[in-house]
């Protein structure tokens, strides 16, 4: 996946955004899995937006189920 080029401030407040949601009983494995999760989201929206994406039809024709 090609990396995501989001200016400095946006990542700095999404950060402390995701901090501020996380329950206070929430370890470092919680946060790291939070950042992963919103990482592959955007990843996957810049994907979309670049016209990398395939329709559902053809996924299952490639795994030769039925349409």
């Amino acid at each position: 996946m090609p990396a995501i080029k989001v200016p400095a401030a946006k990542i700095k407040s999404a950060a402390a955004r995701l901090v501020r949601e996380l329950p206070d009983s929430a370890s470092w494995d919680d946060l790291m899995y939070q950042i992963y999760v919103r990482q592959k989201i955007e990843a996957g929206l810049a994907d979309l937006q670049a016209g990398r994406k395939h329709s559902h039809a053809s996924i299952r024709k490639a795994f030769g189920l039925e349409a």
